[in-house]
């Protein structure tokens, strides 16, 4: 297999490139990055130390030492800063995520713009279409999201709120809050369990 760069690519120095991998566009890559193989890099902007692995970056940026994948989609119109996991079948779109934030597997961030050391669970989905228009929504800094958690644009959390696992959040919350919104767990006997 081999790799795909186009002229007007700028690598820096020390950059790890594997086979299967394309750089498009005008995209800048930062020195000592390590790009893992099947990587797509498309008019992106790749800072200083970071790994992408196996996934598809495109009209987006990233600071330093953050880890893309591997088969994360980033999707045009992406700020990230430094120091963030996007993990494992990610997908983000036209998002701002902060400092040291950690999204580690199997969720969408859509319209969002997040702070500064949240932690985004697994199977969290944003919200954002009506079915007419999109919405954006804010969250905080030092803000946990659980996992299978949905917020509902627009909406907007405040810092250090926690928000427990299989929540829905549709209302904005105030600093520091305890979020959980979900029906209690009830447990019945079945009549024929062989047969159900």
């Amino acid at each position: 297999m081999s790799k795909e760069i186009e002229n007007k690519v700028h690598l820096g120095k020390n950059v790890e490139i594997e086979d299967n991998v394309k750089i498009l566009g005008e995209s800048f890559i930062g020195d000592k990055c390590i790009l893992r193989a099947g990587t797509v890099l498309i008019d992106a902007i790749i800072g200083e130390g970071c790994i992408v692995e196996n996934s598809r970056v495109e009209k987006s940026e990233f600071g330093q030492n953050c880890k893309i994948g591997p088969y994360a989609n980033v999707r045009a119109g992406c700020m990230v800063k430094n120091n963030v996991k996007v993990g494992a079948f990610v997908e983000l779109k036209n998002s701002s995520i902060g400092d040291a934030t950690k999204i580690a597997h199997l969720s969408y961030i859509g319209d969002a713009d997040i702070g500064d050391n949240v932690n985004v669970g697994c199977g969290v989905v944003f919200a954002n279409y009506d079915g007419k228009n999109k919405h954006r929504s804010k969250i905080g800094n030092n803000v946990f999201i659980g996992c299978n958690v949905n917020i509902v644009a627009p909406v907007s959390v405040a810092d250090e709120t926690y928000i427990c696992a299989g929540t829905t959040v549709t209302k904005d919350t105030e600093i520091g809050d305890f979020v959980i919104g979900r029906v209690r767990q009830e447990n019945k006997k079945r009549k024929n369990p062989k047969k159900d």
